[in-house]
């Protein structure tokens, strides 16, 4: 694995690369790597491409302070993972790569509704921050496809506005299934976090959602939601959302539509950690 600092170097290498011909897909992460990661690299080494992986914890997508601070580093143990999964490039920048003229001087973007509710709401600024980012990386790497984790479903709905805003029309956005624990337990950086207890009943917000996709033929979303908020602050949860959507633009739904492809989301406090998850329905 070749591993770069510096947008010039790792610009100038892919383009040569390029010019022979190779096809690069391209994970984006903040690294604290877990199996959910290595798995969108999989994904990318299918049909005979090379993968590049960057790592880079980006500040202006923290509307809390104090979560940046608490993020974890694990660089060296990232490295390692990302050799053996067969990553061919790691891009680890640092602030000043990113954001040479600092971040107020990186163009951002409006995604509209995307950006106005369930994390969009909860978390002011988030997105703005997302895009900024990953349109900066974009226009380092130039990859072929971009991989992500449905576990962050709206992101990868913003991030396919993204293309669309930024007019990458021949770029190909893959999201690949969430990968769990055995409990069901969306795999996430922000576990590691979790104290035994509270790891313990993570894994009701997936029993929650497999309700509420059960439920879709015969149920009521209003009453199913509220068994799920129930559930989840009977086992020390604050819940933020039990939210269901149309999958394709995100709109929200006050009750089922069986016309329509549907997805469900929650997140929730357990502590100072918040979890989010989804499922197709």
């Amino acid at each position: 694995m070749v591993i770069f600092k510096k947008t010039q170097d790792i610009k100038e290498y892919i383009s040569s690369v390029q010019a022979g011909g190779t096809k690069y897909g391209f994970v984006p992460t903040m690294g604290a790597l877990h199996n959910g990661h290595l798995s969108l690299i999989q994904e990318a080494r299918k049909g005979g491409q090379a993968v590049i992986c960057s790592i880079f914890v980006n500040p202006t997508q923290f509307n809390d302070k104090k979560d940046l601070e608490k993020y974890p580093i694990t660089t060296d143990a990232d490295i390692e993972l990302l050799t053996r999964a067969g990553c061919d490039v790691l891009f680890l920048p640092s602030v000043d790569e990113i954001y040479p003229g600092g971040t107020e001087e990186t163009p951002t973007f409006d995604f509209g509704y995307l950006d106005t509710i369930l994390e969009g709401a909860k978390r002011p600024g988030h997105f703005k921050g997302v895009g900024q980012v990953v349109s900066r990386l974009l226009d380092i790497v130039n990859p072929d496809k971009l991989y992500l984790g449905q576990k962050d479903y709206q992101q990868c709905m913003v991030l396919t506005k993204l293309m669309e805003l930024t007019r990458r029309t021949k770029m190909k956005v893959v999201i690949c299934p969430t990968t769990r624990e055995a409990d069901g337990l969306a795999m996430s950086s922000r576990n590691r976090r979790l104290t035994d207890p509270q790891r313990i009943v993570a894994g009701v917000i997936y029993q929650c959602l497999v309700s509420i996709q059960t439920k879709k033929e015969s149920g009521s979303f209003a009453i199913v939601r509220k068994e799920c908020e129930d559930l989840l602050t009977a086992k020390g949860f604050a819940t933020e959302y039990v939210a269901l959507a149309d999958a394709r633009d995100l709109t929200l739904l006050d009750e089922y539509n069986k016309d329509i492809p549907m997805v469900a989301l929650i997140a929730a406090k357990i502590g100072e950690i918040r979890l989010i998850d989804n499922i197709l329905l």
